[in-house]
């Protein structure tokens, strides 16, 4: 087999460029990794992208986009990004709170008060059989709850109550009973499907030409959308499964490109290139190339704790399916800004503390350190999400990136 049969069937073939200047370049290691993990298998494809506040320090796209018709991977390969939206819906609501249209403490019962003006909360429930108990809720559910995951609700991949429960006939709920009081705790929920629709009626637009016109046109994201364009769906990635033996293969079942409702908490697909222009912009202010988004006084807000003394858990799965633990975070200790995890503690090697986090549920993720004013993106496509092999490729790839920065001082 010829070498550049074997760096396409091993690498993809955009991994070509870096590897003949392998051990001339800090980005080495970075590539090596991301090029080592698609030959053990571990994932099919990766592209990692990053930057610091000057432009692109890294990029490089590994292994297939498919894996039944082996379509290389590129770096303008497309993501579904999941709720790696949920930081942009967050921005948009934050557009609007600027602009006086929306406070923070206001009740979500203002703008949807069949759902949330007497919310009912479980006092109890059976998992066995499915026997429950409610009383309404003594709290008022507020746009600053659904910003940070505390309002009470759930996910039925974090939690088993929300998971589990089956009203009994005759009995009818607006929304799934709430599993605590508001502000109680933090949960990782619907929250921010909430924020969404309360950025549609307040912008009396659909938070696809809200997002275009408000976020993506001025940043120039322009391959991030809900629906894929017909002339887009070959640079779609394929979504893939890990098998209980550790293999990947496609999911034969792929998500839907069109035809959905677009909701706030997922569902935007994009690229590397296009997210990091996003997280680009919030690591410098609200401005990225001109175009400005939000204040730096607002970006400033989002980045602060907001859940006070309650901390952020490492979540055990209630679908093993879709979720492994939420082990990448440090448990109780870590916070919540208005839309990002924040890490509370340095880590050498890597990000600073009060850097701000997240993912979507296909393995793709991203972080920004104001502090060492670093920003990076890494993507993959498969399920589980936190997957042990997809976790430790992320931390791989992020030292690289920190000794990107490093060498370049």
């Amino acid at each position: 087999m010829k070498r550049r049969e074997f760096m396409t069937l091993v690498g993809g073939a955009a991994a070509m460029p870096f590897a003949a200047h392998a051990q001339s370049k800090p980005s080495a290691v970075i590539d090596e990794a991301l090029q080592a993990a698609v030959a053990r298998k571990d994932v099919a494809g990766v592209v990692g992208m990053a930057a610091d506040r000057k432009g692109i320090i890294y990029q490089g796209a590994f292994g297939v986009a498919d894996i039944p018709s082996a379509q290389p991977m590129k770096v303008d390969t497309i993501f579904r990004i999941a709720s790696m939206t949920k930081a942009v819906t967050s921005t948009a609501l934050m557009q609007l709170v600027e602009q006086g249209k929306v406070a923070l403490e206001d009740p979500l019962g203002k703008y949807f008060p069949a759902e949330f003006a007497k919310p009912m909360l479980f006092e109890s429930f059976d998992g066995a059989t499915g026997n429950y108990k409610l009383r309404p809720a003594t709290k008022t559910v507020t746009i600053l709850h659904i910003l940070t995951h505390t309002s009470g609700l759930g996910y039925g991949f974090t939690d088993p109550t929300t998971r589990d429960f089956n009203p009994r006939p005759g009995e009818d709920y607006p929304i799934v009973p709430l599993i605590f009081e508001p502000g109680e705790r933090w949960l990782y929920s619907t929250s921010t499907d909430w924020v969404g629709r309360v950025v549609e009626k307040v912008s009396g637009q659909p938070l696809e030409t809200y997002f275009h016109e408000h976020i993506f046109v001025p940043l120039g994201m322009n391959d991030t959308t809900y629906f894929v364009p017909k002339e887009k769906e070959s640079r779609l990635v394929s979504v893939d499964l890990r098998g209980a033996d550790g293999t990947i293969t496609k999911d034969p079942n792929q998500p839907a490109t069109s035809g959905f409702t677009p909701i706030g908490g997922g569902g935007l697909v994009s690229t590397a290139s296009d997210y990091l222009r996003f997280t680009r912009a919030l690591l410098n202010g609200g401005e990225l190339d001109g175009a400005r988004i939000l204040s730096a006084g607002t970006v400033a807000l989002m980045e602060q704790n907001h859940i006070g003394n309650a901390g952020v858990p490492a979540i055990k799965t209630a679908i093993p399916s879709r979720s492994d633990d939420f082990s990448f975070i440090a448990d109780g200790r870590d916070k919540w800004g208005l839309a990002f995890l924040i890490t509370t503690d340095s880590v050498p090697g890597k990000r600073a503390a009060g850097s701000l986090s997240w993912g979507g549920i296909y393995n793709t993720y991203y972080w920004l350190d104001p502090t060492r004013g670093i920003t990076g993106t890494i993507m993959m496509q498969f399920l589980p999400f936190a997957d042990r092999k997809a976790l430790a490729l992320y931390d791989s790839f992020e030292r690289g990136v920190y000794q990107i920065a490093d060498a370049s001082r």
